[in-house]
């Protein structure tokens, strides 16, 4: 009876366990990588709206169709030099993308041996096509209200923007009607917007990238630990049979006697 009992409770599957250390650190590596890959996506979630940009006036550097992640932010943080989202129902009914190229109490004009001028100082915009005039029509010097944004399209010959919109508060928009601001184009996958140069020079300087590079390091990061957690188990198993295969007797052919 007791032979019987002994039997069942050392049952030999022929699967050899992985140490009990590696597997506890495989379960901590799986349940951090989902910590980090859900935390990332969450946080991302809140942070973060998806556009898609349906015409062509901020190209080259937002083309039609593009996809493009904009952080959600206050106005009172918008800098020169920012893609903005912003709504004004004077301007449409819909979201609308363009870029800040000046800020309440500054003066804006164009054009300066070809260049935009903000407070006097003649702007190099390296965002604009090439040979893109800084202005079709020209800009009369505006000053722009204060708590007022000045944005322009990136492609200036066919942008509805402040220049349109002159008669009415200098074609400036309210900081309060701004939503967004554009990080990334996603789709093409084109990467971080860069902070153009020419603004940080100006006071105030130019706004940080948001969090969208810690963002995807955290998703990584979390992808490679619960893969690598997860596949511990079977590749510990493959390499103790291995050596235990290794470790048993060969045979060698010979017949063993009875005694």
């Amino acid at each position: 009876m007791s032979g019987t009992e002994d039997s069942v409770c050392t049952v030999d599957t022929g699967a050899p366990v992985p140490g009990r250390t590696g597997a506890a650190l495989s379960g901590v590596a799986v349940a951090l990588g989902c910590v980090l890959f859900l935390g990332a996506f969450a946080w991302g979630a809140l942070v973060y709206r998806p556009y898609t940009v349906p015409t062509a006036s901020m190209a080259p550097t937002i083309g039609t169709g593009d996809r493009v992640l904009a952080e959600r932010i206050d106005g009172e943080q918008v800098r020169r030099g920012d893609v903005v989202v912003f709504h004004q129902a004077a301007w449409g009914d819909l979201p609308m993308v363009k870029r800040v190229v000046a800020v309440g109490g500054d003066t804006v004009a164009c054009c300066t041996d070809g260049r935009l001028t903000v407070n006097g100082t003649a702007l190099d915009e390296p965002y604009l096509a090439p040979a893109q005039a800084a202005s079709v029509t020209g800009i009369p010097t505006t000053t722009v209200p204060d708590d007022g944004l000045f944005l322009l399209g990136d492609a200036r010959a066919g942008s509805l923007d402040s220049t349109t919109h002159l008669q009415s508060a200098g074609g400036a928009v309210p900081r309060s009607s701004v939503v967004a601001r554009v990080d990334a184009v996603v789709w093409p996958v084109d990467g971080v917007l860069a902070r153009p140069a020419a603004f940080a020079a100006l006071p105030g300087g130019v706004s940080e990238p948001g969090p969208l590079r810690p963002l995807l390091t955290a998703a990584v990061l979390g992808t490679v630990l619960v893969l690598g957690g997860a596949a511990y188990g079977p590749l510990a198993r493959r390499v103790a049979r291995r050596r235990k295969g290794a470790a048993a007797p060969k045979d060698t052919g010979e017949p063993v006697g009875t005694g």
